[in-house]
C-alpha cells in the first residue's frame, strides 16, 4: 500500500540528491610531524597523466562503484600513489564534502601519516612526479590570494521557455566561484585541493 512506502521513509539516510551522476573521488590532507613540527604532504602530479598533469593534488583518488562513501577510498588511492602501506595512515576527521560546479563531488579526510621520514615514500612515478612537504605554520601564518569566476547559465535554444515565468526573460541566477591561491617555493596550490585546504585551516584557526 501506499501508506506502507511513504512509512519505509522513516531512518532513510540522506545523500547528495544528484550524485548518480558525479565523478567522486576521496582524498586525505595528510599531515607529517618531523622534529616536532607539522607539515602538509601534497603531490604534483605526473606530467603524463591525461587529467590536470603537473597540478599539485592531495592524495586520493576515484570512488570504485564497490565503495561506499568511507575513508577507505582515500587510504587506498593514497597507498597505491605513495608507496606506504595503508596502515601508515590515521584518519583524525572527516572534512567537509565538496560538492563541484564541474560535476564531481570530493570526499576529504583530515589525517596523519605514520612514519618519520619521507625517504620512506616509494611514490608511483606513473601517477606523481614528486611529492611537497610544506610547513603547516606556512598556512596559517599566509592568506591566499583570492579571484574569482563567474558563472551563468548557458541556455539552448530549444529551451522550453514558454513553460516558465518570462520566458527567455527570465532572470537566471549567475554564480561567483572563489579561487584560492597559495604560492610555496614557486609552485602554485589552487582549485580544489586550495579550496579544501583553506576549509581546513579556516577550521585550525577557529578551534
Amino acid at each position: 500500500m501506499l501508506g506502507d512506502k511513504i512509512s519505509s521513509f522513516a531512518g532513510r539516510n540522506a545523500k547528495i540528491l544528484g550524485h548518480e551522476n558525479t565523478f567522486k573521488s576521496a582524498v586525505l590532507l595528510p599531515l607529517m610531524v618531523a622534529d616536532e613540527k607539522y607539515f602538509v604532504l601534497f603531490e604534483k602530479r605526473a606530467f603524463s597523466m591525461n587529467r590536470q598533469p603537473g597540478e599539485i593534488c592531495f592524495p586520493g583518488g576515484a570512488k570504485e562503484p564497490t565503495d561506499d562513501y568511507s575513508q577507505y577510498t582515500a587510504i587506498r588511492e593514497s597507498s597505491e600513489e605513495l608507496g606506504i602501506p595503508t596502515d601508515c595512515f590515521e584518519v583524525i576527521a572527516p572534512l567537509d564534502i565538496m560538492v563541484s560546479s564541474f560535476n564531481s563531488i570530493i570526499i576529504p579526510y583530515l589525517a596523519q601519516i605514520k612514519i618519520q621520514d619521507p625517504s620512506m615514500l616509494r611514490i608511483n612515478k606513473d601517477e606523481v612526479e614528486n611529492v611537497l612537504l610544506i610547513p603547516l605554520d606556512f598556512f596559517l601564518e599566509n592568506d591566499p590570494e583570492v579571484h574569482y569566476i563567474k558563472t551563468s547559465a548557458q541556455v539552448p535554444d530549444d529551451f522550453p521557455f514558454h513553460l516558465i515565468p518570462n520566458g527567455r526573460n527570465y532572470p537566471f541566477r549567475t554564480g561567483c566561484i572563489p579561487q584560492y591561491f597559495y604560492i610555496w617555493e614557486g609552485e602554485t596550490i589552487w582549485g580544489l585541493t586550495a579550496s579544501i585546504l583553506h576549509h581546513f585551516i579556516d577550521l585550525l584557526k577557529k578551534a
